[in-house]
């Protein structure tokens, strides 16, 4: 099993379009009035379905950001001079080991994470009780960047960009670690204070889980609701079905061959 496509509520539909295209590079696969499918080559990476007027998340479960996973240094470095070039500002970026990471917001106040990973023979050795090690670093962003200096910036990322993982807010840590272990076969790789991080197949984490918005936190609002954030996220490699998480969070189990609708 994998991640596929995650679906976003926005509040504009052209404005995010634009940010999504002009910053992280995605091109549109498909569109109609109110949603539109983003991807680098034949990949579905973000739905975005548009409720006009929908505010920012606020103290609830919900998304922390999405993570889309680049294919190589070269292209996250691609990433970061197209952040560059139409100034947009970024809220950290960090050096965890086992990937160099860019974070930033979305239009929507969404949280966004552009990131690359390190080959598995770079990882960290992992600590007593983990199966992967990580650690936050600060980022080299100008040993990144220094990568493609001599290049004009590409307008496009190139075929391979995906998602990566997604890291969720939740309510309660340990029920949310045990839905998604019993639900979806994820195993727990490594745990901070008040988050925990999930995989299939040794990876360092296709979902990060954490209560730091505070432990009981209300549900994640549904869709419609009015509330830019995650509407669900979509795994692929079951299914079909769909699941939701004891803290509201949504999730789309599909085929491999099933199209990814808004």
């Amino acid at each position: 099993m994998d991640l596929g496509a995650a679906h976003l509520t926005v509040s504009r539909l052209d404005h995010s379009v634009a940010f999504y295209q002009d910053v992280v590079g995605l091109s549109v696969r498909r569109r109609d009035d109110h949603s539109a499918v983003l991807g680098a080559g034949e990949e579905d990476v973000l739905v975005l379905v548009e409720e006009p007027g929908a505010r920012p998340a606020g103290r609830h479960a919900g998304l922390y950001h999405v993570a889309l996973l680049f294919p190589t240094r070269e292209e996250l470095a691609r990433a970061l001079q197209r952040i560059a070039v139409t100034r947009t500002p970024i809220q950290g970026a960090s050096d965890h080991g086992v990937s160099e990471a860019i974070y930033l917001p979305d239009p929507d106040g969404n949280g966004l994470e552009l990131y690359a990973d390190r080959p598995r023979e770079q990882w960290p050795a992992p600590g007593p009780g983990e199966r992967v090690g990580m650690y936050t670093h600060p980022l080299d962003l100008e040993g990144l960047l220094g990568l493609v200096a001599a290049d004009a910036p590409r307008p496009r990322a190139a075929d391979g960009l995906r998602v990566g993982h997604v890291h969720l807010h939740v309510s309660d840590l340990e029920a949310a670690v045990g839905f998604y272990v019993r639900e979806l076969g994820l195993e727990e790789m490594t745990r901070y204070p008040g988050a925990a991080f999930l995989s299939w197949n040794g990876y360092h984490h296709h979902l990060g889980l954490n209560t730091w918005r505070g432990t009981g936190i209300p549900a994640a609002p549904a869709p419609g609701s009015g509330v830019a954030g995650m509407r669900r996220m979509t795994v692929i490699g079951g299914g079909p079905r769909t699941l939701t998480d004891p803290s509201g969070n949504a999730i789309a189990v599909v085929p491999a061959a099933a199209p990814l609708a808004a």
